[in-house]
């Protein structure tokens, strides 16, 4: 076989059926379905299919591989997107053949991100892989000039969170898809290049707790018959829930539902019938429609103090304001310091001219 001829594209629509019955047939794991953002590839050498390839959602966390990019938790919950998960790679029955997979990988490397970018809008700027060494030393990966950065713990992703108990470790494998990849991940403010949606981060059990204790101040303006939640734990839940990147109603309520029996507790939710209880799309609306603005914004801004990132760096920005004139005809000033990692305004001057 001469390499040079191998070809590796999308799986087409008509051919998906086949691809999951051989995936599943013949590898290990099984057949992984599409969740979130997947592309499925094959690779044919003179109209035969020779493996088949999948590329996923990336881990939510991997501690070596954070490591290695040397990003923080609020920035890496924002950027999870750039990173892709080399989540199958089988080569079929009687096509074992010496190099074979390296050049399959790095072909798959060349195409990668144009294809993201062209099914879901965005860039990426690096893959992984997870390799179990009970059956596989990686050499394929090593090839490619993929890094061994570390084994994972053994703990599994669960729907209920992670396995209580560590299973078999698996090697990690990086593979940079441009060369500033690690500063791209990293760096303090993301280029606009790089941007997948609104700012989100990733809450970590003490701020998640310490949430309600912000809103427990805040006057509540419902009326005292009826009041199935504490005005504190929906603020906290809708705040949580903002912060992780979610907007409008129903997506507050869809990431309330998700949550955990912990993430529950921590947040102060009712406990009734052996189980803690959300508030409802509705509730958290009448709570939202109705709170003071000016109450919930100063105990955001107290939260974010306290446990937002420090700014290295300031931004200072001029606004005219252009239906905003005085008595003497001039129109007003507004000169804002917001800082450029936490986005915090620390100080905002109305200046007018001098008569």
């Amino acid at each position: 076989m001469d390499l040079r001829e191998i070809i590796v594209r999308p799986i087409r629509p008509s051919e998906e059926l086949h691809y999951q019955e051989l995936m599943e047939r013949y590898h290990y794991l099984g057949l992984l379905p599409k969740i979130s953002e997947t592309l499925w590839y094959v690779t044919t050498w003179r109209e035969e299919w020779v493996a088949l390839v999948s590329f996923s959602a990336s881990a939510l966390k991997c501690s070596v591989r954070d490591r290695w990019i040397g990003w923080t938790l609020r920035h890496q919950y924002d950027r999870l997107k750039l990173i892709v998960n080399n989540s199958r790679f089988l080569i079929l029955p009687d096509w074992h053949i010496p190099n074979l997979a390296s050049r399959i990988l790095s072909l798959c490397q060349r195409r990668l991100n144009a294809d993201w970018q062209k099914v879901f809008g965005h860039p990426v700027v690096l893959l992984e892989t997870f390799v179990d060494p009970q059956r596989f030393r990686g050499t394929a990966y090593r090839a490619a000039n993929w890094v061994y950065v570390g084994n994972t713990k053994g703990f599994s992703r669960t729907r209920h969170g992670y396995t209580a108990t560590a299973q078999s470790p698996k090697m990690v494998f990086l593979k940079p898809l441009q060369a500033d990849a690690r500063a791209v991940l990293s760096q303090a403010v993301l280029d606009p290049l790089y941007r997948t949606g609104g700012t989100k981060m990733m809450l970590q059990a003490k701020p998640m707790e310490s949430l309600p204790s912000f809103f427990a101040k805040i006057p509540d303006p419902r009326r005292a018959q009826g009041r199935r939640h504490r005005l504190a734990t929906v603020l906290a839940i809708a705040a949580g829930a903002s912060l992780c990147g979610m907007r409008g109603y129903r997506a507050l309520s869809d990431w309330a539902k998700s949550l955990g029996k912990n993430a529950r507790r921590r947040f102060g939710c009712r406990y009734e019938k052996g189980c803690y209880v959300v508030p409802s799309e509705s509730i958290i609306r009448d709570v939202l429609i109705r709170v003071d603005p000016e109450h919930l914004d100063r105990a955001l801004q107290h939260w974010n103090q306290t446990y937002g990132q420090h700014d290295e760096t300031l931004a200072i920005d001029g606004k005219t304001m252009r239906n905003a004139i005085d008595d003497q005809g001039h129109q007003t000033h507004v000169l804002s310091v917001v800082g450029h990692q936490s986005k915090n305004c620390y100080a905002q001057k109305k200046w007018v001219p001098s008569p």
